[in-house]
């Protein structure tokens, strides 16, 4: 059984040599030394949200107005957090979120990533977005568990080749995010004109598929402007259909998890076309300002669909509380975005280990000083909403 919470104690001990942690512990901290380490393309691109901001702070909003009652002599000294999710064991119920262009952050990007949650046994969810192929990071996760996040591209073919790709990769589940069809209005971003894709960051996937290949004049690496233009063409601007998720079942024989849902009825139809699970999403408020936050959203998408399909929990998540209060509203597990991130600037693997080992502790201490000894034992009656 993983002792997370043993981080703690590691890190008062340490102490005593005069070590201290490599960056602060503190969530709400971790934002701003970020932003000290890093340019202000590179920050805002990963900190920033769509329009005003309303829905980066609806989700956290949402967290606040939801508090843990602890409960006491629950004999919750051992504690177990270990879920299985669609086939996955996880040590606890925390994933790695699909956070696209890592390299902007740190020039290991996904790969250090990868070593990072392989060590603690933590599914990283990798992006289609991502700054190394899909065979590169596979084989930074050696033996770790591993789902393929798909923007899905425009092109059969194309998508046919990358789910081929990611499944002799290994990868065992694939994560569909419906939400960023289009890039939402980012104002930090268009500030700065500050886009990776067009610079060629962050299309280390399409860029080595050999059907996106052979759809070029000329090698991405002899005319990079026409290779972009293709992408941008594949990758942007065409919104899909319910009846189109066939294809994706046709061409990926393990679970199809929809990423971005915020509304019972689509939590239904996704049971109705035989999705094997769901993830209660607005993309970290980073494409439609002024919506609901997450948490908000959780508890009618649960009632309607948690007896059907895993259904799974992101944007937002900073702290041990937040992942309690999640899987008492009835996630099964969540998936951590900004955090990790900010970790990878800080230090790249270490970094993303020091922050995944952070929340885990927390969460670890947090579940056993509200009484209880296990995720299963979460409801919402360890809650009390204002």
């Amino acid at each position: 059984m993983t002792s997370f919470a043993a981080y703690q104690n590691e890190i008062y001990l340490q102490g005593l040599g005069g070590a201290v942690p490599p960056f602060t512990t503190d969530p709400n901290a971790l934002e701003q030394s970020a932003r000290d380490r890093l340019g202000p393309g590179p920050f805002w691109y990963v900190a920033g949200g769509a329009g005003s901001g309303a829905t980066v702070k609806a989700n956290r909003a949402a967290f606040e107005r939801v508090q843990i009652v602890p409960r006491m002599l629950t004999n919750a000294t051992e504690r177990h957090l270990g879920v299985s999710v669609l086939g996955t064991e996880l040590p606890a119920p925390v994933m790695l979120a699909p956070v696209g262009v890592q390299s902007i952050l740190h020039p290991d990007g996904e790969l250090a990533t990868a070593r990072a949650a392989a060590e603690l046994g933590v599914p990283m969810v990798l992006s289609t977005a991502s700054s190394h192929t899909i065979e590169e990071v596979a084989e930074a996760s050696g033996d770790g568990p591993r789902w393929f996040q798909l923007y899905w591209p425009n092109d059969p073919d194309v998508c046919a080749s990358l789910l081929e790709r990611a499944r002799k990769a290994g990868y065992t589940a694939l994560v569909v995010t419906l939400d960023t069809w289009t890039l939402a209005w980012r104002p930090h971003d268009l500030d700065q004109a500050y886009l990776p894709f067009l610079r060629g960051v962050g299309t280390a996937i399409p860029f080595s598929d050999p059907v996106f290949r052979a759809g070029l004049q000329k090698s991405p690496e002899e005319d990079l402007p026409m290779a972009i233009l293709r992408w941008v063409q594949l990758f942007t601007g065409t919104d899909k259909s319910w009846d189109q998720l066939a294809f994706l079942r046709e061409h990926w024989d393990g679970p199809i998890v929809l990423k971005g849902i915020q509304h019972a009825d689509d939590a239904r139809k996704a049971v109705e076309f035989g999705m094997d699970g769901v993830v209660v999403s607005n993309h970290g408020g980073r494409q439609v300002d002024g919506a609901v936050g997450s948490l908000d959203a959780l508890p009618s998408i649960v009632e309607a669909v948690g007896e059907q399909v895993d259904v799974l929990f992101d944007s937002g998540i900073r702290t041990g509380a937040d992942i309690v209060k999640a899987l008492a509203l009835g996630a099964k597990a969540v998936m951590v975005g900004r955090p990790f991130a900010y970790g990878l600037a800080h230090g790249g693997q270490v970094g993303v280990r020091h922050v995944l080992r952070s929340l885990l502790a927390d969460f670890d201490l947090t579940l056993g000083l509200s009484g209880h000894r296990s995720p299963a034992e979460l409801g919402p009656d360890a809650l009390r909403f204002s």
